[in-house]
This record gives C-alpha cells, structure tokens and sequence, in this order.
C-alpha cells in the first residue's frame, strides 16, 4: 500500500478518538487520592490500636502492598487502573503491581524460568535508575556540600 503522509495523516486523525481528558484527570484525582485516603486511615487505625508513628506507617505500607499484589492477582487492579490511569501510579501500590503483574503472568511458566526470570521485568529498571540516580546525588552532595 502506498500512500502519502496527508493520506497517512487523516486515517490517523479518523481512527483516533478525542481523549475525554478533564474526565481521566478527574478519575485519576479521585481514585489516587482514595488510595492515599486508604494509606492515612490505615496507619490511623494502627496507631489506635497501640502501634507508635513510625510502626504504624510501615505496617500501613506493608497493608497496601499486600493489598495491591492481591488485587493484581486477582485481576482487578488492572479494572482499577483502566479507570484510574495515572491515578493507581501511587508510589507504593502502583510498584507492587509493577512487580505482581510480571509474576503472575508468567507464572504457567514455572517459579524459576517464569516468576523468577521474568518478576522484576518492569520493575527492574526503576530500581537500577534509582538506586544510580542516588549513588549520582550522593556523590555529587558529598562533593559539593
């Protein structure tokens, strides 16, 4: 098929649709900020319950990540996310899905060669760059400050 890039230009134009995106931004506000709402009424909870500040947040953290790769395994935080979009991307919940979804993907594969090899797919990269970008600031705060 040989067509010019006015003719590519309007298929391109006809075959995508408008983005509602004052509505995506909306969903992404709401359901993001009723996960953070989630995280402060957790670690409320756990400080009622006699945990310290500190104790208390890590147990809210380990709460929502249990909670994040449950929902991955059970096919519904991809639901979520479809609706939510950047609203899921929620540092903490968001990364356990990064690292759920490869496991649970690949896991008719086996535990080795599919959930072991094929875990950290997404998530992998994010925790090289960090990791380097730290060491760089480290470095650079060690040298300049």
């Amino acid at each position: 098929m040989n067509i010019s890039k006015e003719q590519y230009a309007q298929m391109a134009e006809r075959a995508s649709k408008n983005s509602r995106w004052y509505l995506n931004v909306a969903k992404a506000f709401a359901i993001g900020g009723t996960i953070c709402l989630l995280g402060q009424t957790l670690t409320e909870l756990y400080k009622l319950m006699g945990a310290d500040s500190k104790s208390a947040s890590a147990w809210c953290s380990v709460t929502l990540i249990a909670l994040s790769v449950l929902l991955t395994a059970l096919g519904k935080y991809e639901k979520i996310a479809k609706h939510a979009g950047a609203g899921t991307l929620v540092p903490i919940t968001g990364f356990a899905n990064a690292v759920a979804a490869p496991a649970v993907e690949f896991k008719t594969e086996g535990y080795v060669l599919g959930v072991g090899a094929k875990i950290f797919s997404i998530a992998g990269p994010v925790i090289l760059y960090g990791t380097a970008a730290g060491v760089a600031y480290g470095i650079l705060y060690a040298l300049f400050v």
